[in-house]
Protein backbone atom coordinates (compact mmCIF):
# COMPACT_ATOMS: atom_id res chain seq x y z
CA UNK A 1 0.00 0.00 0.00
CA UNK A 2 1.44 3.62 -0.47
CA UNK A 3 1.78 5.60 2.08
CA UNK A 4 -0.56 8.59 1.56
CA UNK A 5 -3.17 7.71 4.09
CA UNK A 6 -6.11 9.64 5.52
CA UNK A 7 -5.25 11.55 8.71
CA UNK A 8 -8.46 12.77 10.82
CA UNK A 9 -8.58 15.08 13.85
CA UNK A 10 -10.87 14.97 16.84
CA UNK A 11 -10.28 17.46 19.35
CA UNK A 12 -11.94 19.59 22.00
CA UNK A 13 -9.88 22.37 21.08
CA UNK A 14 -12.99 24.68 19.21
CA UNK A 15 -11.66 26.72 15.78
CA UNK A 16 -11.43 30.26 18.08
CA UNK A 17 -7.37 29.71 18.47
CA UNK A 18 -4.91 28.52 16.56
CA UNK A 19 -4.34 24.79 18.25
CA UNK A 20 -6.19 22.94 15.37
CA UNK A 21 -4.54 24.16 13.09
CA UNK A 22 -0.64 24.10 14.69
CA UNK A 23 -1.34 20.22 14.87
CA UNK A 24 -1.90 20.27 10.68
CA UNK A 25 1.49 22.37 10.44
CA UNK A 26 3.37 19.58 12.29
CA UNK A 27 1.58 17.09 10.45
CA UNK A 28 2.73 18.90 6.84
CA UNK A 29 5.73 19.06 8.24
CA UNK A 30 6.11 15.62 8.40
CA UNK A 31 4.61 14.46 5.45
CA UNK A 32 2.39 17.29 3.11
CA UNK A 33 1.16 14.42 1.21
CA UNK A 34 -1.15 13.27 3.56
CA UNK A 35 -5.11 13.57 3.64
CA UNK A 36 -5.95 15.85 6.81
CA UNK A 37 -9.97 15.35 7.82
CA UNK A 38 -11.47 17.20 10.54
CA UNK A 39 -14.40 15.38 12.14
CA UNK A 40 -15.19 17.89 14.34
CA UNK A 41 -13.01 20.22 16.71
CA UNK A 42 -16.42 20.96 19.07
CA UNK A 43 -16.21 18.18 21.39
CA UNK A 44 -17.38 19.68 24.74
CA UNK A 45 -14.56 21.05 26.84
CA UNK A 46 -12.72 17.47 28.50
CA UNK A 47 -15.95 16.00 27.77
CA UNK A 48 -14.54 12.25 27.01
CA UNK A 49 -18.04 10.71 26.39
CA UNK A 50 -18.44 12.65 23.43
CA UNK A 51 -15.45 12.12 21.77
CA UNK A 52 -16.05 8.27 22.34
CA UNK A 53 -19.50 8.27 21.03
CA UNK A 54 -18.31 10.78 18.17
CA UNK A 55 -15.25 9.17 17.16
CA UNK A 56 -17.26 5.41 17.28
CA UNK A 57 -20.01 6.34 15.09
CA UNK A 58 -17.54 7.83 12.53
CA UNK A 59 -14.63 5.10 12.27
CA UNK A 60 -16.96 2.63 10.15
CA UNK A 61 -16.54 5.29 7.05
CA UNK A 62 -13.07 5.24 6.68
CA UNK A 63 -10.60 3.52 4.24
CA UNK A 64 -8.77 0.56 5.62
CA UNK A 65 -5.36 2.63 6.91
CA UNK A 66 -6.54 5.53 8.24
CA UNK A 67 -5.01 6.89 11.36
CA UNK A 68 -7.86 8.63 13.40
CA UNK A 69 -6.02 11.25 15.83
CA UNK A 70 -8.16 12.00 19.10
CA UNK A 71 -7.16 14.49 22.02
CA UNK A 72 -9.62 15.34 24.39
CA UNK A 73 -7.32 14.79 27.29
CA UNK A 74 -8.17 16.31 30.53
CA UNK A 75 -5.46 14.83 32.05
CA UNK A 76 -2.40 15.56 29.80
CA UNK A 77 0.69 15.96 31.45
CA UNK A 78 0.14 13.55 34.09
CA UNK A 79 0.68 9.42 34.50
CA UNK A 80 -2.21 8.45 32.01
CA UNK A 81 -0.36 6.44 28.47
CA UNK A 82 -0.55 8.12 25.32
CA UNK A 83 -1.10 4.84 23.24
CA UNK A 84 -1.13 4.77 19.47
CA UNK A 85 -3.72 1.32 18.36
CA UNK A 86 -3.68 -1.14 15.64
CA UNK A 87 -7.14 -2.43 14.69
CA UNK A 88 -8.40 -4.35 11.35
CA UNK A 89 -9.52 -1.51 9.61
CA UNK A 90 -6.39 1.58 10.50
CA UNK A 91 -5.02 3.18 13.93
CA UNK A 92 -5.83 5.04 16.55
CA UNK A 93 -3.49 7.68 18.30
CA UNK A 94 -4.42 9.32 21.57
CA UNK A 95 -4.77 9.13 25.26
CA UNK A 96 -5.34 6.52 27.34
CA UNK A 97 -8.45 8.26 29.08
CA UNK A 98 -11.76 5.74 27.58
CA UNK A 99 -12.55 7.92 24.45
CA UNK A 100 -10.69 4.73 22.15
CA UNK A 101 -13.51 2.53 24.21
CA UNK A 102 -16.00 2.77 22.30
CA UNK A 103 -14.52 2.16 18.87
CA UNK A 104 -13.07 -0.91 21.12
CA UNK A 105 -16.05 -2.25 21.66
CA UNK A 106 -17.07 -3.13 18.12
CA UNK A 107 -13.39 -3.61 16.94
CA UNK A 108 -10.27 -5.95 18.28
CA UNK A 109 -7.08 -4.42 18.80
CA UNK A 110 -4.64 -6.47 16.98
CA UNK A 111 -1.64 -4.53 18.94
CA UNK A 112 -1.11 -1.61 21.29
CA UNK A 113 1.64 0.37 22.25
CA UNK A 114 2.80 2.88 24.73
CA UNK A 115 4.24 6.20 22.87
CA UNK A 116 7.79 6.30 24.56
CA UNK A 117 10.01 6.40 20.96
CA UNK A 118 10.75 10.41 21.39
CA UNK A 119 12.06 10.15 17.86
CA UNK A 120 8.71 10.24 16.50
CA UNK A 121 7.69 13.15 18.87
CA UNK A 122 7.88 16.72 17.39
CA UNK A 123 10.24 16.96 20.43
CA UNK A 124 12.13 14.74 22.66
CA UNK A 125 10.89 17.66 25.27
CA UNK A 126 7.38 18.16 24.84
CA UNK A 127 4.61 20.81 26.49
CA UNK A 128 2.92 19.32 29.64
CA UNK A 129 -0.41 20.84 28.11
CA UNK A 130 0.09 20.10 24.39
CA UNK A 131 0.58 16.47 23.54
CA UNK A 132 -1.94 16.62 20.63
CA UNK A 133 0.89 18.84 18.93
CA UNK A 134 3.92 17.45 20.62
CA UNK A 135 3.07 13.59 20.72
CA UNK A 136 -0.01 12.70 18.96
CA UNK A 137 -0.24 14.82 15.85
CA UNK A 138 3.62 14.07 14.83
CA UNK A 139 3.29 9.51 15.97
CA UNK A 140 -0.07 10.05 13.21
CA UNK A 141 2.09 11.75 10.71
CA UNK A 142 4.71 9.06 10.97
CA UNK A 143 2.44 6.30 11.30
CA UNK A 144 0.36 7.42 7.64
CA UNK A 145 3.48 7.60 6.57
CA UNK A 146 4.65 4.04 7.05
CA UNK A 147 6.56 3.68 10.24
CA UNK A 148 5.68 0.46 11.61
CA UNK A 149 3.82 0.75 14.92
CA UNK A 150 6.38 -1.53 16.55
CA UNK A 151 8.72 1.27 16.21
CA UNK A 152 6.78 3.67 18.19
CA UNK A 153 7.09 2.66 21.27
CA UNK A 154 6.17 -0.07 24.39
CA UNK A 155 3.83 -2.88 23.35
CA UNK A 156 1.18 -2.78 26.41
CA UNK A 157 -1.56 -5.20 27.01
CA UNK A 158 -4.84 -4.63 25.06
CA UNK A 159 -6.73 -5.66 28.03
CA UNK A 160 -5.75 -3.07 30.42
CA UNK A 161 -6.36 -0.31 28.17
CA UNK A 162 -8.74 1.98 30.32
CA UNK A 163 -12.98 1.68 29.35
CA UNK A 164 -15.09 4.53 29.74
CA UNK A 165 -17.97 3.69 32.04
CA UNK A 166 -20.81 3.43 29.84
CA UNK A 167 -23.60 1.68 32.07
CA UNK A 168 -24.80 -1.60 30.81
CA UNK A 169 -28.41 -2.39 29.32
CA UNK A 170 -30.93 -3.94 31.69
CA UNK A 171 -33.67 -6.05 31.15
CA UNK A 172 -36.92 -4.91 33.08
CA UNK A 173 -39.48 -6.57 33.33
CA UNK A 174 -41.58 -4.08 31.09
CA UNK A 175 -38.98 -3.51 28.90
CA UNK A 176 -35.50 -2.47 27.79
CA UNK A 177 -33.50 0.42 30.87
CA UNK A 178 -30.25 2.05 29.38
CA UNK A 179 -28.62 5.80 29.65
CA UNK A 180 -27.81 8.88 27.59
CA UNK A 181 -24.57 8.71 25.65
CA UNK A 182 -24.27 11.73 23.80
CA UNK A 183 -26.11 14.75 22.95
CA UNK A 184 -25.77 16.45 19.58
CA UNK A 185 -25.45 19.78 18.38
CA UNK A 186 -29.54 20.31 17.81
CA UNK A 187 -29.84 18.73 21.50
CA UNK A 188 -31.33 15.49 20.38
CA UNK A 189 -31.09 13.00 23.40
CA UNK A 190 -28.95 10.02 22.45
CA UNK A 191 -28.98 6.58 24.52
CA UNK A 192 -26.79 3.32 24.19
CA UNK A 193 -29.63 1.26 23.43
CA UNK A 194 -29.14 -0.08 19.41
CA UNK A 195 -31.72 -0.15 17.10
CA UNK A 196 -31.21 -3.93 17.51
CA UNK A 197 -33.07 -4.07 20.91
CA UNK A 198 -36.39 -2.47 19.29
CA UNK A 199 -36.38 -3.60 15.22
CA UNK A 200 -40.08 -5.05 14.54
CA UNK A 201 -41.24 -4.20 18.39
CA UNK A 202 -43.54 -1.83 19.44
CA UNK A 203 -41.80 0.13 21.83
CA UNK A 204 -41.95 3.77 23.71
CA UNK A 205 -39.13 5.82 25.70
CA UNK A 206 -40.66 6.82 29.32
CA UNK A 207 -39.28 9.39 30.71
CA UNK A 208 -40.67 10.52 34.40
CA UNK A 209 -44.22 10.53 34.21
CA UNK A 210 -43.96 10.92 30.11
CA UNK A 211 -44.40 8.28 27.65
CA UNK A 212 -43.18 9.10 23.84
CA UNK A 213 -44.22 6.18 21.24
CA UNK A 214 -41.53 5.36 18.60
CA UNK A 215 -42.04 7.27 15.53
CA UNK A 216 -40.19 7.38 12.06
CA UNK A 217 -38.79 11.08 11.64
CA UNK A 218 -38.37 14.39 13.19
CA UNK A 219 -41.04 15.15 11.39
CA UNK A 220 -43.74 13.21 12.71
CA UNK A 221 -44.12 15.25 16.02
CA UNK A 222 -45.53 18.33 15.77
CA UNK A 223 -43.36 21.84 15.64
CA UNK A 224 -42.05 21.27 19.72
CA UNK A 225 -43.57 17.98 20.44
CA UNK A 226 -41.14 15.35 21.72
CA UNK A 227 -40.45 12.46 19.36
CA UNK A 228 -38.78 8.89 19.85
CA UNK A 229 -36.64 7.38 17.17
CA UNK A 230 -33.72 5.62 15.53
CA UNK A 231 -31.11 7.97 14.46
CA UNK A 232 -28.50 7.94 11.56
CA UNK A 233 -26.06 6.29 14.15
CA UNK A 234 -28.08 3.35 14.55
CA UNK A 235 -29.10 3.95 18.35
CA UNK A 236 -32.59 4.94 20.05
CA UNK A 237 -32.91 8.68 20.18
CA UNK A 238 -35.58 11.29 21.73
CA UNK A 239 -35.82 14.61 19.86
CA UNK A 240 -38.19 17.75 19.73
CA UNK A 241 -39.08 18.64 15.96
CA UNK A 242 -37.08 21.94 15.62
CA UNK A 243 -36.16 22.94 19.15
CA UNK A 244 -33.55 21.10 22.11
CA UNK A 245 -35.29 17.58 23.47
CA UNK A 246 -32.27 18.37 26.05
CA UNK A 247 -33.31 21.54 27.15
CA UNK A 248 -36.95 20.77 26.88
CA UNK A 249 -36.77 17.70 28.85
CA UNK A 250 -33.88 18.82 31.41
CA UNK A 251 -31.89 15.66 30.22
CA UNK A 252 -27.81 14.95 30.37
CA UNK A 253 -25.28 12.74 29.97
CA UNK A 254 -25.55 9.32 32.01
CA UNK A 255 -29.70 10.00 33.12
CA UNK A 256 -31.76 6.80 32.73
CA UNK A 257 -33.50 6.05 30.13
CA UNK A 258 -36.43 3.47 29.99
CA UNK A 259 -37.90 1.50 27.02
CA UNK A 260 -41.52 0.33 27.50
CA UNK A 261 -41.97 -3.06 24.76
CA UNK A 262 -45.64 -2.95 24.01
CA UNK A 263 -45.53 -6.23 22.12
CA UNK A 264 -42.62 -8.43 21.04
CA UNK A 265 -43.37 -8.13 16.88
CA UNK A 266 -45.41 -5.57 14.95
CA UNK A 267 -48.27 -7.22 13.10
Amino acid sequence: MPFHRIVTLLTDFGLSDVYVGVMKGVIAQINPALTVIDLTHQIPPQTIAAARFNLMNAYPYFPDGTVHIAVVDPGVGSHRKAIALQLDQGFLVGPDNGLFSGVLSQNPVITAVELTNSNYWRTPTPSTTFHGRDIFAAVGAHLASGVPLEELGEWIDPTTLVQLPIPELIQTEVGIAGCIQYIDYFGNVVTNIPATEVTGKTWSVVIGDRIIPASQTYSDAALGEVVALIGSHGWVEIAVNSDSAASQLQLDLGNRIEIILTTQTKG
